[in-house]
């Protein structure tokens, strides 16, 4: 590379930041492919504060991390870069109005912000022992997982089958009138 073409780099790179930079100032969010980062994104589209925390395989170890906090109807990304795995699992605490996004996953969490390396002998090792939601990213570079009100737990956010549970008993029958 000659230095003429690393001066014409810095340049384009400093016009595309000082474009990117005027344009969130004035509101808009720049559409720039050059700038696009392949990232791990949550965006909470629900009225309320929510709780993230999620787990994924880095180097043949389970690692779950939390806590994230995301304000009602914004977005967070929670990792950063290309991704790196297929999998990816997810669990989320509604602050406001109660209710969880979780799955059948079983991950290790603690109430406090943690990194927790392996999901082996949670309770045994301090942790709560939480079912994370499995998000598959198609082998995308990055991804954004949208959460919504009607996807807690309780009804299945599109794509995820509902967890099957016991389907609960009709009531007895009224006892038959006696006959004196």
């Amino acid at each position: 590379m000659t230095a003429q073409g690393s001066v014409r780099r810095a340049a384009t790179s400093r016009v595309r930041a000082a474009l990117c930079a005027l344009a969130l100032a004035a509101g808009f969010v720049p559409l720039l492919p050059a700038l696009a980062h392949a990232d791990f994104r949550l965006c909470n589209r629900t009225q309320s504060r929510v709780g993230v925390a999620v787990g994924y395989k880095e180097n043949d170890v389970w690692t779950s991390e939390g806590w994230w906090n995301i304000a009602a109807n914004t977005c967070e990304t929670l990792l950063r870069g290309d991704l790196v795995a297929r999998f990816y699992y997810l669990y989320a605490v509604d602050y406001d109005q109660g209710g969880e996004w979780s799955g059948r996953a079983f991950m290790c969490t603690r109430d406090k912000e943690f990194t927790i390396r392996s999901t082996d002998d949670c309770l045994a090792r301090g942790f709560d022992r939480t079912g994370f939601l499995e998000v598959d990213t198609k082998e995308q570079r990055g991804w954004t997982v949208q959460l919504t009100e009607g996807s807690q737990t309780g009804t299945a956010p599109p794509g995820i089958a509902p967890l099957p549970g016991p389907v609960p008993l009709p009531p007895p029958p009224p006892p038959a009138p006696r006959r004196p």
